[in-house]
């Protein structure tokens, strides 16, 4: 999923449009395999997924970032 969200980022920055459809759902599904494993295989997984959020927003902001029209 991290790689989606780099190359998401870049084709924004870059003035692409893309095609963010299934990304909600594959993070849902993600976030629910997590939470189902026990709590000390889940933990070192933390580091993992607070780099993920950081994609996630980082694309977001490229998302709200206004784009010069070509």
């Amino acid at each position: 999923m991290r790689g989606t969200l780099l190359v998401a980022r870049a084709l924004v920055e870059a003035g692409r449009q893309v095609d963010l459809t299934g990304l909600d759902a594959g993070a849902a599904a993600l976030c629910a395999a997590i939470a189902m494993l026990p709590v000390e295989t889940a933990r070192p997984l933390l580091p993992a997924l607070v780099a993920l959020l950081a994609d996630v927003e980082s694309l977001g902001a490229a998302l709200a970032s206004p784009r010069p029209h070509t």
